[in-house]
């Protein structure tokens, strides 16, 4: 099984009377999605903030492009995504579910929703008792299966930069007493920080991604018999690049990360599920560590 996971990509609005916007917005963003949806996989997974205000318009706007790919789409919902609508509006728009697990082959594939509802003023996460105690059921009942759980924000005092106010899933709530619960392998991918990070805690391995406007990539997941590799692909398009400035110029809600790539070692690793040990992927290595397209 191969996954694609995508990382915040703030699909934002551009005024329609400022053509250069439009312009590098759409550029941008067409060739972005076109590099990760284009990408072999059985899923192609969005990590939250797939919108950078979360509007109808940008909605509409994003998913029009998504759609033109013959693949199977999941997009976990980012604070971004919530900040306009409600979350019944907004999931009837996308047809996506707030919280799900599926079966495919040998692992359980868990999507939660860690966000508020149209709450500018705190852009942490939250995830209410009626998904807590959902999530712990999916948990205990995937016995030693692999889990690969995917949610926007990081769980606290995990990744790079979860450690911030509002930096990841609210303090207050004890997910380790859930997460502790899991009997064998489990991966966590998160966005949110916009720093890409790879940290290992007792039988979980947590993997977040940066904002695709800072680091034009993605991320290949392939679950094998006695593995999980993790893969960083970095796109290696010219015309990416070109279009930030003016794109930043205007936009708003979003500001470059300097530190975005964090280390080569934390953009790929190899889980084996005997025994839930992580071997991290050797910096000057290709695979699992890094591919490019």
């Amino acid at each position: 099984m191969k996954l694609a996971i995508l990382g915040d990509l703030h699909y934002h609005e551009a005024d329609e009377s400022t053509k250069a916007w439009v312009t590098a917005r759409d550029a941008f963003y067409k060739k972005m999605l076109h590099h990760f949806m284009s990408a072999e996989a059985d899923m192609h997974i969005s990590l939250g903030d797939l919108t950078n205000f979360g509007t109808e318009r940008e909605i509409n706007e994003v998913y029009d492009i998504i759609e033109q790919y013959d693949a199977s789409f999941f997009h976990v919902l980012g604070n971004h995504d919530t900040y306009s609508q409600t979350k019944r509006d907004l999931l009837t728009l996308t047809g996506q579910a707030r919280y799900q697990a599926l079966t495919m082959g040998n692992a359980i594939l868990v999507f939660l929703d860690t966000t508020r509802e149209m709450d500018l003023t705190n852009w942490g996460g939250w995830m209410d008792d009626e998904q807590l105690s959902w999530f712990e059921n999916v948990i205990v009942s995937s016995g030693t299966k692999p889990l690969l759980v995917f949610a926007h924000h990081p769980i606290h005092l995990t990744t790079t930069g979860s450690d911030r106010d509002k930096g990841s899933i609210d303090p207050s709530i004890d997910m380790w007493r859930i997460l502790s619960k899991k009997q064998g392998t489990a991966v966590y991918f998160n966005g949110h920080t916009h720093v890409d990070s790879i940290t290992k805690q007792n039988n979980w391995t947590f993997v977040q991604l940066s904002a695709c406007l800072d680091e034009h990539a993605f991320r290949m997941v392939e679950l094998g018999e006695d593995y999980i590799d993790v893969t960083a692909v970095d796109i290696e398009d010219a015309e990416l690049p070109k279009q930030l400035p003016e794109i930043h110029l205007h936009m708003k809600h979003f500001s470059p990360s300097v530190n975005a790539r964090g280390t080569e070692l934390e953009r790929g690793c190899r889980v084996m599920l005997t025994g839930g040990q992580a071997a991290f992927a050797s910096a000057d290595t290709a695979a699992p560590g890094q591919g490019h397209v």
